[in-house]
């Protein structure tokens, strides 16, 4: 099947196009999933003139099985749990508890780098539109859904040009609304919807975030 969009910002561009009601409000922020998640974003922010900024999840990996998430860090110290990975574990609390405070600073680290010195995070109270590029598993964006929560966030709206069903299904469960342009029967993965799919550096990040800034971005 060919290409849905150009790039990023195209797609962004059209996402924007179903996203009109939030424009210039007040209360909304628009929040991107670094990397690819960011040139989407701001897009969207741009053409709604409202602020951008950047939500850095980082899973949390069970001990000798990396991929088995016990939960989530993200931006602002907010931690989410899978609760029901870590009831197989002995001392899950405390092993938990360490391991995010590793990933915690790799989750500053990356805020350091994307946000050149400008304040942390802050979503309290607001309307918050969280984008990625796509999804395929929805894991990492009901992450940033959750700790969204954790951080005072009074309505988050999920914004991707394409995703899987099952991702789609699985975050209707968590996020107050769900924008998807594009939801194939057959979903292999998200770079086969874009033409231009190269990835996006932690320097392209860091100019857009600093370009919405200067263009009026995150109030602080």
């Amino acid at each position: 099947m060919a290409p849905r969009f150009r790039d990023r910002t195209d797609a962004g561009h059209e996402l924007a196009g179903s996203l009109q009601s939030f424009a210039r409000s007040a209360k909304t922020i628009v929040l991107g999933l670094p990397r690819g998640g960011v040139p989407v974003a701001h897009e969207i922010a741009r053409e709604l003139e409202l602020p951008l900024d950047v939500v850095v999840v980082r899973k949390v990996g069970a001990p000798g099985q990396p991929e088995l998430a016990m939960g989530a860090v993200a931006s602002g110290g907010a931690r989410v749990v899978n609760d029901d990975v870590l009831a197989h574990f002995a001392d899950a609390e405390a092993v938990f508890a360490a391991l995010a405070e590793q990933e915690l600073v790799e989750v500053e680290r990356r805020e350091a780098l994307f946000r050149a010195g400008r304040g942390p995070l802050r979503v309290q109270d607001r309307v918050c539109i969280v984008v990625d590029d796509g999804l395929a598993t929805g894991a990492t964006m009901e992450a940033a859904v959750r700790a969204l929560r954790t951080l005072g966030a009074t309505r988050i709206v999920v914004a991707v040009p394409v995703a899987s069903r099952d991702a789609v299904s699985r975050l209707k469960r968590s996020a107050d609304e769900v924008v998807c342009l594009l939801e194939p029967l057959w979903f292999r993965a998200v770079g086969q919807w874009y033409e231009d799919f190269g990835q996006t550096s932690d320097a392209e990040v860091a100019r857009l975030l600093a370009e919405r800034a200067h263009d009026g971005g995150p109030s602080r």
